[in-house]
């Protein structure tokens, strides 16, 4: 059984490893203000961004779901690991030696399935790169040169070879430890009549990494006549490949989509490297199956819908190809950004194109044409005889519903002048009305109206339903006391040396609202305002951690990135919800007492009474106080 990592070593690896820089390998990060950065959340389908990560705080927090935490939790999540498998990956990739209390270190037996099968995955990268070299692998050279490809460019590709022997790979991995029910696991290896035996032999390979930069999988092309398998052949979907969730080539592209705002969609592995050599270094393919949902989630991330963003799909011109655009135009509506397609006029592929007319005839090819709406509506018209009315007609009922489907009201009247136009109708405006009303026929089967805006966009008076596991009033942010005290927990986790040492004096109870009570339960459990104001990383850490379940730690998370409400924030500020906090506290209490005298009226123990009386006196001067002199009266 693994040992505990030491937790020196956690904080270590926390420390090392930049938040934004492990988010943005994920998905593209812009300035949202105040030191924070946003993105679409990757754990939910969302249009607006409201995914925040904070550097200096080392925290991630999503106003839409309320995924938060730091960046092992960020790990954890994104890729499904346990907190040994995410501690153990961030400590390899800082350069961290981990140290376990329990048994000591053993690597063999200490890591978890997922890192284990990664650095199967890598160590048989290397192995088929050296293979490459081999004699054997003439036939697999020869094919990258005719193609286009140099050494240099298999080499930044980490193209391979697999040897045509049974188990040449099984074996090389059984020497580094690694067991046979891992090698299956990993779709590396395949069971034969006498064991284990390679999947892949005798093939050109092409690593598929995830877009973190893992390899995950391969892809491996047939190279001899004798080999009777598919002309690809993919790695099985195992724990950690799943091919609608890759894209080929996305570690190399992800920075140039994101700076760019553009992606280019190919059809396979030689095409990728024909578009990146030729310069156009957002080209990405799908593992030998359609193009999806999931690998559109992929894109918006990096994309960030940002209205001028461009998604443009280049397909082989033949029927399949055509198929191919219009099974892609099916979720086209998923997408944000104006999708495009690009078929060269000969109906060659970019490497094929690359090879026949050099790079500048790729990088003409994927400069945006043919709007992929236009291409999918042209490809349905084509089938009717439009110079019948009745032709015009089916071809309308069946064009009609796709153009229904466009969500940008705008955009949905243009396209369907563009469709009266292609069938020739004159009377555009029935066009029109007709595709309006099948908009709203649809709307109405299956509509459930408009989903809620994130939590970053709405109104102050918009929330108002308690957060899941809290029990008590609902959170209520048209109330002024839920705004203050909201507010100054904001403080305290973001700014504690501004409230420190007062905010440390309020009672758990001068806090109404349920899910701040319980925040300023952990802080205070955690050491404090005056310990954050020492160590504001650490203090963080600390707070999430006394948090006492999820719904507690996502709120502090929430807490801890979102904007303080004022551009400028200094003690005269924290002040202010200081007193604004106290005085709401004080006069709640003042009323608890005057009710206490009313119920005690004249007949009451005269000693009691005086009590009460002196408390209400002691109550209304600190409350006079706190009016006149603010937080020098704390």
């Amino acid at each position: 059984m693994a040992g505990r990592i030491n937790d020196e070593d956690v904080k270590a690896v926390r420390d090392a490893v930049p938040i934004d820089a492990v988010v943005s390998d994920y998905l593209q990060l812009r300035n949202a203000g105040g030191g924070n950065l946003k993105g679409l959340c990757p754990f939910h389908d969302e249009k607006s961004p409201s995914f925040q990560v904070s550097p200096s705080k080392g925290l991630f927090h999503c106003f839409g779901c309320q995924e938060g935490g730091d960046t092992i939790a960020f790990v954890m999540k994104i890729d499904h690991l346990t907190f040994s498998e995410t501690v153990e990956r961030l400590a390899a990739q800082a350069g961290i030696t981990l140290r376990y209390e329990e048994g000591g270190y053993n690597p063999a037996h200490q890591r978890g399935e997922r890192i284990r099968l990664v650095e199967a995955h890598k160590i048989a990268a290397q192995f088929y790169v050296e293979q490459l070299e081999s004699p054997e692998a003439e036939i697999g050279r020869k094919f990258l040169a005719e193609r286009g490809f140099d050494q240099a460019a298999a080499a930044h590709f980490g193209v391979g070879y697999s040897p045509a022997g049974w188990d040449h790979l099984t074996r090389f991995l059984r020497g580094k430890g690694f067991t046979d029910k891992e090698l299956t696991l990993s779709g590396l290896s395949q069971e034969g009549r006498r064991g284990p035996i390679d999947r892949f032999r005798g093939r050109l390979m092409w690593p598929i990494r995830d877009i973190g930069g893992d390899v995950v999988g391969f892809g491996a092309r047939k190279l001899r006549d004798d080999d009777n398998g598919p002309k690809y052949l993919n790695t099985p979907e195992t724990a950690i490949y799943k091919k609608s969730q890759v894209l080929y080539g996305i570690d190399l592209a992800k920075k140039e989509i994101a700076k760019t705002s553009r992606a280019v969609v190919v059809e396979g592995y030689t095409d990728v490297m024909a578009c990146h050599l030729a310069g156009i270094t957002t080209a990405i393919a799908t593992c030998g199956t359609a193009f999806g949902g999931d690998h559109i989630k992929i894109l918006r991330r990096l994309l960030m819908d940002n209205g001028s963003a461009r998604v443009i799909f280049t397909f082989d011109g033949d029927a399949a190809g055509q198929k191919a655009a219009l099974r892609a135009f099916e979720d086209d509506q998923k997408f944000a950004a104006e999708t495009y397609i690009a078929i060269a006029p000969d109906g060659m592929d970019p490497c094929d194109l690359r090879l026949a007319k050099g790079d500048a005839a790729v990088a003409e090819l994927v400069e945006p044409r043919t709007p992929l709406f236009e291409f999918a509506l042209r490809q349905i018209v084509a089938r009717y005889d439009l110079e019948t009315p009745a032709g015009r007609a089916a071809a309308l009922d069946e064009a009609g519903p796709v153009v229904a489907r466009i969500k940008n009201s705008g955009a949905q009247h243009e396209v369907a002048v563009q469709l009266a136009g292609m069938l020739g109708i004159l009377d555009t405006q029935f066009v029109v009305k007709r595709v309006a009303q099948l908009a709203r026929w649809a709307r109405d089967r299956g509509g459930r109206g408009p989903a809620p805006a994130p939590a970053s966009q709405r109104s102050a008076g918009a929330y108002e339903s308690a957060p899941q596991g809290f029990s008590g009033p609902a959170l209520n942010l048209r109330s002024p006391a839920h705004r203050t005290e909201r507010e100054l927990i904001k403080l305290a986790l973001q700014y504690p040396q501004l409230v420190s040492p007062a905010f440390d004096a309020y009672g758990v109870d001068e806090f109404t609202a349920p899910p701040y009570a319980a925040v300023r339960r952990a802080i205070e459990e955690a050491g404090g305002a005056e310990y954050g104001a020492q160590d504001p990383q650490e203090y963080l850490v600390r707070v999430r951690e006394a948090a006492p379940d999820d719904a507690v730690r996502a709120m502090v998370t929430e807490l801890a990135v979102e904007a303080i409400l004022r551009k400028t924030v200094d003690e005269m500020y924290a002040g202010i919800q200081l007193v604004q906090v106290r005085l709401r506290a004080v006069d709640r209490r003042i009323r608890d007492v005057q009710g206490s005298l009313a119920r005690l009226g004249a007949g009451g123990d005269p000693q009691h009474l005086t009590a009460v009386q002196n408390e209400l006196w002691v109550l209304q001067q600190y409350g006079q106080a706190l009016r006149e002199r603010g937080a020098d009266a704390l």
